[in-house]
């Protein structure tokens, strides 16, 4: 009984039934006290009727008008409802049809509420006193059983509507608990799963857009970039064991060569000078951990402000300008549109940075870098830096941008594999992609924004 009560769903129905009976109860003693002022209403107009037409016999034909005028009302309505009774200054009856003046109607007129016995039973009657011309008096009443009767019904209804109440509240309360359950058992199946280490699976969604709906695509997506952190710190353990090693070995065997070899103050400068390279790429390599580690965990959104997109890229563009000019690389820049949206200035310049850096690495010489930007309707912003290179294989752009990755065609070129990695990580910073397409011959690779901070600070999709 305790597991039962402890559902959710079940808690839920009963509360709501609890709340329907208390709201039926409001309800139906309203309608009741209507009912019954109505009633009330009704059965005095009449009982004041029958006094005022008594009282004006009296007055008009005497005491025996009034006594024929009261067997007249008892003989023509043959209603045993109706109380009709005249008696004398002391009380003693006249005419009516009850045999003695009721015990709880004093002399003072007015309104009584009294028992009559009728058939043995007693019989709540409502009766108004009125004092006539010679001090006579007239008591005039209308049993009002049934509007007891009718209060009784009420009740007996509303007790039935409370108990179907309960019982639907109960019966839709474990409908709602299956319901629930199937949903929250999928979700806690998943769980087990990435538990036991397979990371791939997610919440299976119905398409529904309700809550649950709503509730899974954040589970999934929460999901998806503990899957991206967990795979980073995977490949990154790899990568950084295979990719440091040699550095490193490198290192040690130009310092012991040092240590063994004639004394040459030249040949030692040009030792240390190669041991200095090493270091700072093995630092190049750290600093780029550092600010991928930074962009993954999201402390970068503080930085976000409005941004004139063209004014960014012109400045970027500027910057490596020069170092396209030395390897004879036209840089054509087209930024004649001007989207603004949120995001960190210094990232996206970044961003911009690597991609012209990496075109300009792999354009040859007299070739032709191109870089775009355009707005949409939908607050999106594309980015798009096209060079016409040897491009990446189609197989490969899946991989390219997995830390520390370097494919075929840039194994022979220095770096280190980070440079799309930081990439990609500002375009999941600021809700959008990174993405690849042939140019023919070249890569076009086109960075995608969305002014959409808020949804990507609650975890929702994009786009």
């Amino acid at each position: 009984m305790n597991r039962f009560l402890r559902s959710t769903s079940i808690r839920l129905a009963l509360g709501y039934a609890g709340l329907f009976i208390v709201s039926s109860l409001i309800l139906v003693g309203f309608l009741w006290w209507r009912t019954a002022s109505y009633l009330d209403r009704e059965i005095d107009a009449v009982i004041i009727a029958d006094t005022q037409a008594i009282g004006d016999r009296l007055r008009d034909f005497g005491l025996s008008g009034a006594i024929q005028t009261i067997n007249e009302r008892i003989s023509r309505t043959a209603d045993e409802h109706t109380v009709y009774l005249l008696t004398d200054p002391k009380l003693t009856p006249i005419a009516g049809n009850i045999d003695a003046w009721p015990l709880d109607v004093g002399r003072p007129q007015g309104w009584y509420q009294v028992q009559l016995v009728r058939d043995d039973k007693p019989y709540p009657t409502r009766v108004f006193n009125v004092r006539m011309p010679g001090d006579f008096h007239l008591l005039v009443g209308r049993d009002v059983q049934s509007r007891v009767v009718v209060r009784g019904l009420i009740l007996q209804s509303l007790i039935w509507a409370g108990l179907v109440a309960v019982l639907l509240a109960v019966s839709g309360g474990l409908l709602v608990r299956r319901s629930v359950l199937r949903r929250v058992e999928a979700i806690n199946r998943t769980a087990r799963a990435i538990v036991q280490g397979d990371f791939s699976q997610r919440v299976p969604t119905r398409d529904s857009s309700d809550e649950f709906d709503q509730l899974t695509q954040i589970i999934n997506n929460m999901l998806g970039q503990i899957q991206v952190l967990i795979e980073g710190i995977r490949n990154t353990s790899n990568a950084v064991a295979h990719d440091l090693r040699t550095p490193l070995t490198e290192l040690r065997s130009r310092l012991e060569g040092l240590l063994r070899g004639p004394d040459s103050s030249e040949a030692v400068a040009d030792e240390l000078q190669e041991a200095i390279s090493d270091i700072d790429r093995l630092i190049g390599i750290f600093n780029a951990l550092l600010r991928l580690s930074e962009l993954d965990s999201g402390v970068r959104r503080a930085g976000f402000r409005r941004i004139e997109l063209a004014d960014l890229i012109a400045e970027v563009a500027e910057v490596y300008e020069p170092i396209a000019e030395e390897k004879g690389i036209a840089l054509n820049v087209d930024v004649s549109e001007r989207p603004v949206l949120d995001g960190d200035p210094f990232l996206l310049a970044q961003a911009v940075g690597n991609l012209l850096d990496n075109a300009i690495k792999y354009t040859p010489e007299n070739g032709v870098i191109s870089v775009s930007l355009r707005g949409s309707t939908d607050g999106k912003a594309v980015i798009a830096v096209a060079d016409n290179g040897p491009g990446i294989a189609t197989e490969e752009r899946g991989r390219v941008v997995e830390r520390f990755y370097r494919g075929d065609a840039s194994r022979r070129t220095p770096g280190v594999g980070l440079g799309l990695s930081v990439v990609a990580a500002v375009a999941r910073l600021h809700g959008g992609t990174l993405g690849f397409a042939d140019n023919q011959p070249g890569l076009i690779a086109s960075l995608i924004l969305s002014d959409t901070s808020e949804k990507v600070l609650a975890g929702l999709p994009v786009g």
